[in-house]
């Protein structure tokens, strides 16, 4: 069962990805159920036939901008970070077709009561999958809004019961070098495998989601198949992609961008329009599809619009200083 949230204070009508892709799931579904698309999972297909396009409803978003920059499906699946594949932006859509997504299982283990694993088909079946539209920002300062099918993080990871000691979850990527031309490359500078890390109030926080499909289809590989993580208040790079394992623990994991240059990515990442990346400002953004001559420039807001939800969850805490 899919059920459909919003979850998305603030994000005019017109912000919302096209009605035409949204009209146009339906086709892409019977391909996935025809085979045509190798890579796609029927199961959470079959799922979703009777949902609809999201609508302006009058009054739910008083005093939103009225013109903001749609994402198109094709912006959101051709141009990505995933760096396993490649640093450019359109290397991901061009070469992780070669990562092999079936069988795939996610380990769960430290500080829980129920330590184990759980295949793909336990996660779609196990859990009710709801399509929920996030704005998404880049640390780069570029953004989409994106339409997810997934769960919270939350219902996974009471499944097995963590302990009173945990504080902090670590998640890792695939680390395939035959399958993964990036992470072969003499340039690359990340210590593979990707890594991540959220403090355990955090990963436990509603609008955490696993997301295992996107535009009523199931993940594209270049957008992190099968399952990934999106935190919509924090950059991008936090929402870590293809999960093969997750860690609870009482200590702060490294992260591979912050073991890589801890001064421009902190642990916490939210997104603020007050910390500037040491190279750029924050305070705007590119909203994709966007052009040389049309950079569709857009500010930044505090925790990416989601403060109302989330800021109670650094109460006290110098945002500048823990970045």
């Amino acid at each position: 069962m899919i059920r459909r949230t919003r979850h998305v204070p603030q994000i005019a009508s017109s912000e919302i990805t096209p009605e035409t892709v949204w009209l146009n799931r339906r086709n892409l579904i019977k391909a996935a159920a025809a085979g045509t698309m190798a890579t796609t999972l029927p199961t959470l297909a079959s799922q979703t036939p009777d949902l609809k396009p999201l609508s302006y409803v009058p009054g739910e978003c008083d005093g939103c901008a009225a013109e903001e920059a749609l994402t198109p499906l094709e912006d959101a699946t051709s141009y990505n970070n995933f760096y396993e594949f490649g640093t450019d932006k359109s290397d991901p859509a061009e070469y992780a077709h070669n990562m092999t997504i079936d069988p795939w299982s996610v380990e769960v283990s430290g500080l829980v009561n129920k330590p184990g694993k759980l295949n793909l088909e336990d996660v779609l079946s196990g859990f009710d999958l709801e399509e929920r539209v996030y704005r998404f920002r880049c640390v780069e300062a570029w953004s989409m809004v994106v339409p997810w099918i997934g769960f919270p993080l939350a219902d996974l990871l009471q499944r097995f019961e963590p302990t009173a000691d945990a504080r902090y979850v670590a998640f890792k990527t695939l680390y395939r070098p035959k399958e993964m031309r990036g992470t072969r490359s003499f340039t690359s500078v990340i210590d593979w495998p990707y890594r991540e890390g959220l403090r355990l109030d955090e990963a436990m926080h509603p609008l955490t989601l696993m997301a295992v499909g996107l535009y009523g289809k199931t993940l594209p590989n270049q957008n992190g198949a099968p399952l990934r993580l999106v935190v919509p208040w924090k950059y991008g790079f936090k929402s870590i992609k293809s999960i093969v394992s997750i860690e609870l623990t009482d200590q702060q994991p490294k992260t591979s961008w912050q073991e890589l240059a801890a001064q421009e990515y902190g642990f916490f990442s939210n997104v603020n329009p007050e910390v500037d990346h040491p190279r750029w400002s924050q305070r705007y953004e590119r909203r994709l599809p966007s052009s040389l001559f049309k950079p569709n420039r857009v500010p930044t807001q505090l925790f990416n619009g989601y403060a109302d939800q989330v800021a109670s969850l650094y109460t006290g805490m110098d945002l500048k200083k823990y970045y």
